[in-house]
C-alpha cells in the first residue's frame, strides 16, 4: 500500500523506517496520526454512554474520558502510529449459517488470539524505537482504552462505515488494528474519506436490527455483544435470530463490497484450526470446564468461560431443530449452572414441547433459581383435545 505522506519534513526519514519495521513484522498497512485528530469522539462517545448503548460493558463509561482523547491516556502522547493486519478469510464466513447442526464462530476467533500476537510484534517495533532513537512509548490492542478504529480513519488506514466498524479500500472490513502512542514528533498522514456512499448492506444484514440509523450501533442488540460480553440471560427476542451462531457475528463484516478488493490472509493464525471451522453443536454442548479450557486454549473464546458459552451453544440447539440434539440438551437440566439449565430448558422447549411439558412440574418443585423457573413457565402448556372431540373447558 502506498501511504500518503504529509509535506512537513521532520522526522519523515524516521517515520518511512517505522513502517518498514511493522510491515516487516507482519503488519499490512502503517500510518500515522496526531492525539488531537479525533476532537469529535469525546462528545460521540458521551452519547453513546448517555443512550445506555454500552450495555453491560461498564468500563467504557468508566474511562470513557481516556478513550475520548488519548492525551488523557498518556499525556506525553505526540504522535500516533496505527497499524492494521488483514484476516481476511477464505471463504463465505455466512455460508455456515445453513448447517444448523454447526456452530459458527466469528472468524477472528477461529485461531489464535490476534490480541496476543498482534501486540507482541508491536511490541518488538516499540522496542527497536525506543533503543535506537530514545523514543518513549506506549503500545496498545483493544484491551485498553484506545479509540483505535477512529485513530485509524484519522490515520488513512479507512474510515468507519455504516457498521462502525473500520473498512479499508485495500482490505475491506478485514483488519486487526493496534497502535503505538509515542512521544517523538513524526509528520501525519491524510485522513480518509468516507467510500460507503448509499450502501446499506451492512445494516440491512444485521440479524437484530443493531443499528438504529447508519454510522450508530446498539450494543444491546448486538449479536457479538450478546455472546461474548453479556453474561446473563440472553434475552427471548434475540435467541431465534442468533440462529447458530455461538461467538460473535460476522454478517454486517461479511456483506461489505469493500471485501472484494482484500487479498488472502497471509498469517497461518488467521485460518480457521480444523476443530473450529464449522464443529458440531452437540459436542460443543457436551463441555465440561476442563474441556473447554483444552479446546480453546489460546483462543479469545476462552475468556468468555464455559457456561457461557455452553449457553450460547444450547440457542443454536434450540434453533436447530435436529432432534438428535434432544438427550444432550436434556441431560443439561441438571447442570451446574444456572446459565445453562435455563437455556437447556428453552432449547427443550423449541425442540421437543411435548417432552419439555411432561418435565415442567417436576422441574419446577426441585429448581431453587428464579431465572430457571421462569424459563420453564414462560410459556403455556399444550392444550389436549377431550376424549370426545369437544373443545377443552
Amino acid at each position: 500500500m502506498t501511504i500518503s505522506i504529509s509535506e512537513a519534513p521532520a522526522n519523515l526519514g524516521l517515520k518511512r523506517d517505522i513502517i518498514d519495521r511493522l510491515l516487516a513484522e507482519g503488519f499490512d498497512v502503517a500510518a500515522v496520526t496526531t492525539p488531537d485528530s479525533i476532537p469529535m469522539l469525546p462528545d460521540r462517545l458521551a452519547r453513546f454512554i448517555g443512550e445506555g448503548r454500552h450495555g453491560v460493558m461498564g468500563w467504557m463509561a468508566e474511562k470513557a474520558d481516556r478513550r475520548g482523547d488519548p492525551r488523557i491516556l498518556w499525556p506525553e502522547v505526540r504522535s500516533i502510529i496505527v497499524a492494521g493486519m488483514n484476516y481476511g478469510p477464505d471463504d463465505d464466513p455466512l455460508a455456515r449459517l445453513a448447517h444448523g447442526d454447526r456452530g459458527v464462530i466469528s472468524v477472528y476467533a477461529r485461531n489464535r488470539d490476534y490480541h496476543d500476537f498482534v501486540k507482541k510484534r508491536l511490541k518488538r517495533v516499540g522496542r527497536w524505537l525506543g533503543e535506537t532513537h530514545g523514543a518513549g512509548l506506549k503500545v496498545f490492542v483493544d484491551t485498553a482504552p484506545v479509540p483505535e478504529k477512529p485513530l485509524a480513519e484519522a490515520a488513512g488506514l479507512g474510515w468507519q462505515g455504516k457498521h462502525t466498524n473500520l473498512v479499508s479500500r485495500g482490505f475491506g472490513s478485514w483488519l486487526f488494528l493496534g497502535a503505538i502512542y509515542t512521544d517523538m514528533d513524526l509528520p501525519a498522514d491524510r485522513p480518509e474519506a468516507d467510500h460507503c456512499g448509499q450502501c446499506r448492506n451492512c445494516l440491512d444484514a444485521c440479524p437484530t436490527n443493531a443499528f438504529p440509523a447508519p454510522y450508530q450501533l446498539d450494543a444491546r442488540r448486538c449479536i457479538s455483544y450478546l455472546t461474548i460480553e453479556y453474561d446473563g440471560h440472553i434475552p427471548v427476542e434475540f435467541r431465534k435470530p442468533m440462529a447458530n451462531r455461538i461467538y460473535g457475528c460476522d454478517d454486517c463484516l461479511a456483506v461489505c463490497p469493500w471485501n472484494k478488493f482484500a487479498s488472502e490472509a497471509r498469517e497461518a493464525a488467521f485460518h480457521a484450526r480444523d476443530e473450529l471451522a464449522a464443529p458440531l453443536l452437540t459436542e460443543l454442548a457436551m463441555l465440561d470446564d476442563p474441556g473447554f479450557r483444552a479446546l480453546f486454549s489460546g483462543s479469545p473464546i476462552k475468556r468468555i468461560g464455559r457456561d457461557r458459552f455452553v449457553r450460547n451453544v444450547l440457542i443454536a440447539l434450540g434453533n436447530s431443530g435436529d432432534a438428535a440434539a434432544i438427550p444432550v440438551v436434556e441431560a443439561l437440566l441438571d447442570d451446574p449452572s444456572p446459565l445453562v439449565r435455563a437455556m437447556a430448558a428453552w432449547a427443550l422447549r423449541e425442540l421437543a414441547p411435548a417432552r419439555a411439558a411432561a418435565l415442567r412440574q417436576a422441574r419446577l418443585a426441585s429448581e431453587p433459581e428464579p431465572d430457571v423457573r421462569r424459563e420453564w413457565t414462560a410459556w403455556p402448556l399444550p392444550v389436549h383435545p377431550r376424549p370426545d372431540g369437544r373443545a377443552p373447558c
